[in-house]
Parts: structure tokens; sequence; C-alpha cells
């Protein structure tokens, strides 16, 4: 008698891989993890080169140390660049869409190397001094260069789609939600949708042949049942060498802050406070007053010009301060170049009938009529939102965080919406490098700016902030 049962999988231990895996090509492709390793490279012997040159009349490397040069480089920092590299592979930083854009890490592992050098030039021999001027000088150039070529790298991998690969994505959701995620997926992102399943079977064995069967380097997960389906498929995907995204929920997110721990018999996730942590928050107040203080001082000349520009094209004020809702649901006055006529708010109500926002919350207006010629350019190019350093030096707003809202659009909140206000607004946010006006509607928007909130890291800002530079300089998404 033929059985119409799946065929089951051998019972082993889920840890175990069933066969050696052949090594799959980065997540960032190969033209982009080549870049950046040549861009390491680059900036680690820059690094050695100026240092040394820099200490040579006065603190040169002692003879011990003195390996010979190539290229112009001493071999002692061609060992620290090799050694650098191998670290950066270990934490894939040439490969995870997740990790090769952790600029805040990396220069921890480049100061790491360079502490753990000291260490070992102690048990080579204690005697041997190695000038301080020159270790740290090549120490902070490093940092410099590496981090430096490295952001602007990610500028142009992204621009020029050299890290952005047609993944295969397997789906694993509730029924209801299969369909909204593949859409979103096809639409947002280079990736190929291959198959799908419910949540509730994904840990049968028949489920896991589909995922091996469909071909598919990635699988999304939302809603997963706790526990044993959770471990089970996380161990066999693992071993599979295909990558498992979880849609996550802010208890996985506080998850992600935590220890695992044993406590009284119980596994938990320990979450405490770390004592350097508590500064973060104080160190990104902190760049923002002096980037916002440094970039009214630099950007004084195009004010004056954009000004004159705006005064010449259409009468009406220079600056336009509309009121937004801020901290803690606290009402201010933001500051941007005026881009629209001088009626543009008496004229809002009748054209609420051809607001392209889905929902109606947000009002978005592709080809505004309302809009100037210059107001036209300077939108497009974002010009007309760098009064706002003005707000961040106040401290009404920071450089990077949740985008203010008009009082129009925040009256339409659901309740859950309002979380967004629990952190200070932002010039930029992970809404505006997500698509900025492409988004769709409140609830797209709102779920950026609580990732944001329960993901917050000072690197993460950073990413942004990187991010947004290449949107603006590029235009994509704005009108």
């Amino acid at each position: 008698m033929i059985s119409d049962r799946p065929p089951q999988l051998p019972k082993r231990d889920i840890r175990a891989c069933q066969s050696l895996q052949i090594i799959q090509p980065p997540e960032i492709g190969w033209y982009g993890a080549l870049v950046l390793g040549l861009g390491d490279i680059l900036g680690l012997v820059l690094a050695g080169y100026v240092a040394e040159t820099i200490n040579n009349a006065f603190a040169p490397l002692p003879e011990k140390l003195d390996w010979g040069h190539w290229l112009g480089i001493s071999g002692i920092f061609w060992l620290m660049a090799i050694a650098t590299v191998f670290l950066f592979i270990y934490h894939n930083f040439y490969s995870a869409n997740s990790q090769w854009r952790n600029y805040v890490k990396q220069a921890q592992v480049i100061s790491t190397i360079y502490l753990f050098s000291l260490v070992i030039a102690y048990f080579y021999d204690p005697k041997l001094d190695a000038p301080r001027s020159l270790f740290f000088s090549a120490w902070a150039a490093s940092i410099l260069f590496v981090i430096g070529l490295r952001l602007f790298l990610t500028i142009l991998l992204n621009q020029f789609f050299l890290t952005h690969l047609e993944t295969k994505v397997f789906i694993i959701a509730p029924a209801e939600r299969i369909a909204v995620l593949a859409d979103l997926i096809e639409r947002r992102t280079k990736c190929k949708v291959v198959g799908s399943v419910v949540a509730s079977i994904a840990h049968t064995d028949s489920a896991m042949r589909l995922i091996l069967d469909s071909g598919a380097r990635e699988v999304l997960a939302e809603n997963l049942p706790e526990t044993e389906l959770a471990s089970n498929l996380y161990w066999q995907l693992r071993n599979a060498q295909i990558n498992l995204r979880l849609v996550p929920s802010s208890l996985v997110m506080l998850h992600r802050r935590g220890s695992p721990e044993i406590f009284a018999g119980v596994p938990t996730i320990r979450i405490e406070t770390r004592f350097w942590g508590i500064w973060d928050y104080r160190f990104k107040r902190l760049v923002d007053f002096l980037g916002a203080l440094f970039g009214l001082v630099v950007l004084a000349p195009l004010f004056v010009v954009v000004a004159i520009v705006i005064k010449l094209d259409s009468p009406g004020h220079v600056f336009y301060a509309q009121e937004r809702i801020g901290l803690h649901g606290k009402v201010f006055r933001m500051w941007k170049f005026r881009s629209m006529y001088a009626n543009a708010e008496q004229q809002q109500a009748s054209l609420e009938k051809h607001n392209q926002s889905q929902d109606g919350v947000m009002f978005k207006l592709k080809h505004d009529p309302r809009t100037t010629a210059i107001g036209r350019f300077i939108r497009r190019t974002s010009i007309d939102e760098l009064p706002q350093l003005i707000n961040v030096l106040l401290g009404q707003m920071s450089m990077v965080g949740p985008r203010p809202l008009p009082l129009r659009d925040v009256s339409k909140f659901d309740p859950w919406h309002h979380t967004r206000h629990l952190v200070v607004p932002g010039m930029t946010g992970l809404w505006q490098i997500s698509g900025r006006s492409d988004i769709d509607t409140i609830d797209d928007a709102a779920r950026l700016d609580l990732f944001y909130i329960d993901h917050w890291s000072l690197n993460l800002d950073l990413e942004v902030l990187v991010e947004t530079l290449r949107i603006v300089l590029f235009g994509k998404g704005a009108y």
C-alpha cells in the first residue's frame, strides 16, 4: 500500500548539517564585497603611510618592529591590514546585508586589533616600547580612513545597485498576510517570491521540502508559533544556508537588546543598562547641536542665494513656518524655505479630493499646482528642508527621528500612531530613506517610525544619514 504522507526527513540533532554546503555568494554580491574589501585595504594602508610619515622625524619604528617595507608601507602595517580584513570577513562585513553598514562595530573591531597588538608586543618583548604617537595616529587614521571610505562607497554601491541582488524569498505567514507581504516584496525590492506556506504548518517536513525545492535564499516569517516550531525551523534553515528574516514585534526587538540567562530554572532574556549606554542619547544630542551649528555656518551662502531666488520667483516670505507635532504631542513651528505660493494653505481644502494618499491621513499630491517654479527644484533636492537646522539647534528636532507631521494629519491618527511622539522628531528618518513620498499609508510610515524607536542606536542614525545623503544627491522619491 502506497502512503500519501510526505517523505520524512532523517531524524537527527537539529544542529547537525546533513552535508557540507557549497560556499554561497555574499548577500551584497561579489562586486559589492570586492569594492568594500579593496576600499578597506586602501584605507588601512593609507592610515599606516600617513602615521609613519608624520612620526618618522621624531618617533620612527623601533628596529625590532621594522619588518621591511612594501610599496612604501612598513610590514607591520601590512600585517595589521591583513588581520583587520580577516576579522571583517569573520564578522560578515563583506557579506551580510545586516552587517556591511555596521560602521560603529567596524570601528570597534579596528580598535580591538590595535589594543590587542599592544598585548602581543608586550609578550614579544616587554622592554620594547612602541612610539605612542605612532600607535595613536595609526589607530585614529585607520578608523577615519576605513569608515570614511565605507561611507563614501555605501552611497555609490546603493546608487548603482551593486549590492541589490535578486534574492529568492519564501514566505511563511498567516493565510491573510501572504498576499500582502508578497506584493510588498515584489514592489519595493528586487527580490522574487518563490513560494509560501501558512505559519501553522511551517513545522512539517513537507513545508521544509517546499522551501528547499523552491531554491530560496531567504525565508520571511511572520507570526511564527513559539518554541519547537521556531527552533526547528531556524536550525533546518541554518543547516541549508538559508537566511531567516522575522517580521518583528516590539517584544522581538527587546529580545535583541538582552542576553539569554537561566533565572530560577527559567530561560529568560535579561535586559540591563550599560554604563556607557546612558550616554548614547547625550552624545546624539551633542552631535545634533554641533552638526546644526556647523551646517548653518557652512550653508549660510546657500541660504542667501536661495532666499534671493525665492523673492524673485514669487511674492511672499522667504521662509515658511508651519505648526507641527513634536515630542509628547507638543506643537512647535517647523521652518522651511517657502516652495509654494503665498496662499497655498487656503487652497488645500479645495485640493483634498485629489489627495493621492491611500488612507487620506497624509496629504500628498505629486503635481501640486500650488508649488512655484523654484519650489519644485528646492523640494526635489530637499534644499527647502535646510532651515530645520534651526529647529535642531533649538532642541525641537533632531537630525534623525520620526518626521513631524502637520496638525491636520495627526488629528486623523489611530491611537497607536501616537507612539512616534515619544521621541524627538527628526529632519530625516527611516520613513524618508524607505520611500519618502512613495510611502502609501500612515500605517506604513508609523511602522517604520516604531521600528526606529525600538531599534535605535548611534549606528542606525549614521546609516540613515548616509542613505539620506545618497537619496538627496540623486533625487529619489521626492515631490
